[in-house]
């Protein structure tokens, strides 16, 4: 016959407490670390050998500062079968537009026009774009204008298990600003919390800038990028500078509507306070050369790492 002491019952029931915790310790430890490498997880190559930097001509701040080579000849005329219309076709991979839809989203009573690429709910990642004036969700959408960079930042969307949206912005004012904020907090909720990040272009730098000062939307952000865009001189008393939101740069040296000097004045103050900042200038590049030379998967993989 066993023997069951008075106090048996207790030892067994803390013992089980005891294993138990420990292994739900284990368990918590292991999804946290499955869950930060996969957030660590770089995205996979597509087409780099096309769409990479052709030369880097000047590096500072240990990377952070890029003057990339450019050149019309070689990067327009050498690369487009109809130049500034349609790329050559061994820039772009079409079977990407099967994950692709337009469609209107109706964002807590705000109707917004998108075409969005990759899965509605549950991307590994959101990418969105916002044209400039005189644009729409077209633009963002086009394969193969722009040397075909859009199809590229689809096809890395789609095969690392991430969605992209190309909005149509009607203004570039608060209510423009509030239907991208909008947006933003319905493509985190729609991914479960994870990486959101806004990347604006031309006069779609306001609704960067404007969206830089809602703390709520910022606060879904993971990253932002403006290309081409103008220089915000008040963006040190923003809510996503308060949250040190990492900032990409990308601008053409020869810029005529906004030039370049006021976008590198802001990116040296930011630099000199140790802000998470980088900037690519294209040499001798112009207004539109960031929206088509920017490379997609380097930016993005910058701001995932962080």
């Amino acid at each position: 016959m066993a023997r069951h002491w008075p106090n048996e019952g207790a030892r067994r029931v803390s013992m089980s407490t005891t294993v138990f915790s420990v292994r739900l310790l284990v368990a918590a430890v292991f999804v946290s670390s499955v869950a930060t490498s996969a957030a660590a997880k770089p995205l996979q190559p597509y087409k780099d050998a096309l769409f990479g930097y052709p030369a880097i001509l000047r590096e500072d701040d240990g990377g952070d500062f890029r003057v990339v080579d450019y050149q019309e000849l070689r990067d327009i005329n050498g690369r487009d079968q109809i130049p500034e219309r349609r790329v050559k076709r061994a820039y772009v991979s079409l079977g990407v537009k099967s994950s692709q839809v337009n469609e209107t989203l109706d964002l807590g009573g705000r109707s917004l026009d998108v075409t969005r690429v990759g899965p509605d709910r549950g991307a590994a990642f959101t990418v969105i774009f916002i044209h400039g004036r005189g644009g729409d969700r077209r633009l963002g959408a086009n394969d193969f204008s722009f040397g075909g960079n859009f199809n590229r930042l689809k096809n890395l969307a789609v095969g690392n298990g991430g969605t992209y949206y190309a909005p149509s912005v009607r203004s570039f004012d608060a209510a423009g600003v509030a239907d991208i904020a909008a947006l933003i907090r319905f493509a985190a909720e729609q991914s479960d919390g994870r990486p959101v990040v806004l990347s604006c272009a031309s006069m779609g730098s306001f609704i960067c800038w404007g969206i830089s000062r809602d703390q709520k939307a910022t606060a879904a952000l993971s990253g932002m990028m403006v290309m081409g865009g103008v220089a915000d001189p008040a963006f040190e008393e923003s809510a996503a500078y308060k949250a040190r939101l990492p900032m990409l740069f990308s601008h053409g040296s020869n810029d005529s509507v906004y030039p370049a000097e006021a976008q590198l004045a802001l990116y040296r103050s930011l630099k000199n306070k140790d802000y998470p900042i980088r900037f690519v200038l294209f040499e001798t590049g112009s207004h539109g050369t960031p929206v088509r030379m920017t490379d997609w998967r380097d930016v993005l993989n910058w701001i995932l790492d962080r």
